[in-house]
């Protein structure tokens, strides 16, 4: 089903590194037939750089970032991002609540939550991401969890993508349908 709506939308799946942000955002993006675009690769090559070497981004690393995809995003609505979004003062960003923008797209946020102990499994057997396993503890202490946060869904990180997609969809579209 794909979303029909008077105002574009902005949806970033969203959680710390090993959650599966591209993979559930591509997939939803298919699902709604509008495009995927992986924040990750939008970074600089200087973040990059930093990653692979074991270094966690500092906020003056994310922030030209964090922009970049909200401006990204400003220009493909509707579409559907990935982006890990960690902190509230992100999101913000990612919301576009800096106020320079006249006209802004509404923006949702699918947080896949999981444990540590999950994600530290999966991430050991991924092969050829920047992404260090020894920097997930850095991102669960910087992660301001979402919930209880206006247009959040939570889906559980033990779910299958395509339960994943359903749950998010339902809530979603709910949530277009409301404002």
């Amino acid at each position: 089903m794909a979303l029909n709506m008077e105002q574009p939308v902005i949806i970033i799946a969203m959680g710390v590194s090993g959650t599966g942000k591209s993979t559930l955002g591509s997939a939803l993006a298919e699902s709604l037939g509008l495009p995927f675009i992986d924040g990750d690769d939008l970074h600089p090559p200087a973040n990059i750089a930093k990653m692979s070497s074991g270094q966690p981004l500092t906020d003056a690393d994310r922030e030209p970032w964090l922009a970049l995809i909200r401006e990204t995003g400003v220009e493909k609505v509707p579409v559907v991002m990935a982006c890990s979004a960690l902190k509230r003062h992100y999101r913000d960003i990612l919301r576009g609540k800096d106020g320079s923008e006249i006209e802004k797209p509404r923006t949702y946020f699918v947080y896949i939550k999981g444990s540590r102990e999950v994600l530290l499994d999966r991430m050991q057997k991924r092969q050829g991401h920047f992404f260090k396993v020894d920097m997930l503890d850095s991102q669960f202490e910087a992660l301001e969890s979402p919930e209880g946060e206006e247009g959040v869904v939570t889906v559980p990180l033990e779910e299958s993508t395509e339960v994943q997609v359903a749950m998010a969809k339902e809530e979603l579209l709910s949530m277009v349908v409301n404002n």
